[in-house]
């Protein structure tokens, strides 16, 4: 039987490296989406099953992962991303970054965790940042909110060691994508990590190869 695993956020860049990924190795492809605009441009869609989920809504969350019921994967890419000095951030600010980054891991991590309980464990991965490990000025709300991420992710590790459930973040520095080219034109996109390179990472993450690996931040750096 496929291994059947939830990908959040799968239909943006990095997103549909790693639905590629999976589906290179035969996995069952649950993936969520929100913008219309990046399920038109997503290229498996004939190939798994997409669920239309807002991932900071915490019933909606619950009842995906109920309709789901065991799975053997979990992988969180749903985020958000913005810049600003702390003088011209505002609270609702703020509060966005933490809405769109640490409240969907941690509302996914939660009902992955309930659903692998009941199975024989399984693998969550987060994707954090960068900054989380070394921290950065003039993107504080985004900073913060992805270092909760970290955290959150070393501590369910810790909380679900028990259970045969691994939980790992991948800390991506700036990902070679379109729309990061785009906003910036005389970087040396060289240096930037591929989707699809960061995808084999996640898919080992992610995978019944790991049977150690859990609590870690793993650097996604590339060059950068």
């Amino acid at each position: 039987m496929a291994r059947k695993v939830l990908i959040s956020g799968g239909t943006g860049a990095l997103g549909s490296a790693v639905v590629e990924r999976m589906l290179a190795d035969g996995v069952d492809c649950h993936v969520t989406w929100k913008f219309a605009e990046e399920l038109e441009a997503f290229a498996h869609g004939d190939a798994v099953t997409l669920h239309e989920v807002d991932c900071g809504d915490e019933a909606a969350v619950g009842a995906l992962y109920e309709s789901l019921g065991a799975i053997d994967a979990s992988i969180h890419i749903v985020g958000g991303f913005a810049m600003s000095a702390i003088e011209a951030t505002s609270r609702a600010d703020f509060v966005r970054m933490f809405e769109l980054n640490a409240v969907t891991a941690f509302l996914c991590c939660r009902e992955a965790v309930r659903s692998m309980r009941h199975a024989n464990g399984g693998r969550i991965v987060n994707v954090a940042a960068r900054p989380a490990a070394q921290p950065v000025g003039g993107m504080i709300a985004y900073t913060t909110a992805k270092a909760a991420v970290a955290s959150l992710t070393q501590c369910l590790a810790d909380e679900v060691s028990d259970a045969g459930i691994l939980v790992n973040a991948i800390l991506p520095s700036i990902i070679d994508t379109p729309a990061n080219r785009t906003a910036m034109p005389d970087a040396d996109f060289a240096c930037w990590p591929r989707p699809a390179e960061i995808a084999e990472t996640i898919a080992f993450l992610a995978g019944p190869e790991n049977v150690l690996t859990s609590g870690a931040l793993v650097p996604v750096y590339g060059r950068a």
